[in-house]
């Protein structure tokens, strides 16, 4: 059947508004590998301080535009009251940083038996946090239990992520809104973790090694206090997961960025999609606080990443 001359100016109108917001750079339009383009999803941002939202809006769209990862972002800065989503449901499997989630666990099954950390379970959440340590993370996973780490994730309020079948942690199923939640959880008061298990877990993401410093930081304000964890995966499917989680927190600062990407062919494209969100992130959120952005360190990629998560199917 022909289409109707309406269906003909409904189409021509909708074209036109496209090509009107990939120019606004509110929409990205990624090349397929047949070389045709197809719509990606907005990126959404609110905001009480004016033009902020829109900024962030298209800045961030701008980083996206003409990398072929598939990216969802998600941002929470109360000093501005703005928020930003892209992609907030996707789920992505979580790699290394569903190992924050597993020391929340830790953190909450100690409190529900008015116990401190054991000096084994201390450094086992050391090593797990700042080295991502995958053997220290598994016996941390074996020792809680999915049952405990499922009693978190319903108190955090994280009810799209799902725990890795079968011992395989790193196969979490999560999305960057259920990472806002988490570190939601971890720099506001809050009933389900005290202040010293939280004032912890920051402090053992304060000091994450420095190779394993990239990602979401890249292009923070000087004398910003930084809080990551990182994680990256291959896998036959989607290629390789890269994702960044980062809380940045100090003076004129409180704020929380999740970056999760797939479809990288190498490790790096994921990093530097990471990277280039962030920058664009931090810029946006301080233009108005006149701070020197520092340049991220550099990240020398291993030729074989020793990071890769066990006995993954």
């Amino acid at each position: 059947m022909r289409p109707t001359t309406t269906g003909q100016h409904v189409h021509t109108r909708s074209r036109a508004a496209l090509s009107l917001a990939l120019a606004a750079g509110i929409l990205t339009a990624p090349v397929t590998r047949a070389g045709a383009a197809t719509e990606s999803p907005a990126v959404v941002c609110a905001s009480a301080r004016a033009g902020l939202a829109a900024r962030l809006s298209r800045d961030i769209a701008a980083a996206l535009r003409g990398r072929s990862a598939t990216t969802a972002v998600a941002l929470r800065d109360h000093t501005t009251g703005t928020r930003c989503t892209l992609r907030g449901d996707r789920w992505f499997d979580s790699a290394s940083v569903v190992k924050v989630t597993v020391l929340a666990a830790l953190l909450r099954d100690a409190r529900t038996d008015h116990r401190r950390l054991t000096r084994h379970e201390s450094e086992l959440a050391t090593a797990m946090i700042t080295r991502s340590d995958n053997a220290a993370t598994t016996a941390l996973w074996r020792r809680l239990g999915v049952k405990r780490v499922t009693a978190l994730l319903r108190l955090a309020g994280m009810t799209r992520t799902v725990p890795g079948d079968g011992g395989h942690w790193g196969l979490t199923r999560i999305t960057a809104k259920d990472e806002q939640r988490l570190l939601e959880l971890l720099t506001h008061r809050n009933p389900v973790l005290g202040n010293r298990s939280r004032a912890y877990a920051l402090g053992l993401m304060r000091r994450v090694v420095a190779p394993q410093r990239w990602g979401t930081p890249a292009g923070a304000p000087r004398g910003t206090t930084i809080q990551v964890k990182n994680g990256w995966l291959p896998r036959a499917t989607h290629g390789w997961r890269v994702h960044s989680i980062g809380a940045f927190t100090g003076p004129g600062h409180d704020y929380t960025i999740t970056v999760l990407t797939q479809d990288n062919a190498r490790m790096r494209d994921g990093v530097a999609t990471i990277q280039a969100v962030a920058r664009a992130v931090h810029k946006d959120l301080n233009k108005d606080l006149n701070s020197t952005a520092a340049a991220a360190k550099p990240y020398t990629l291993s030729p074989t990443p020793r990071k890769v998560m066990p006995a993954v199917p």
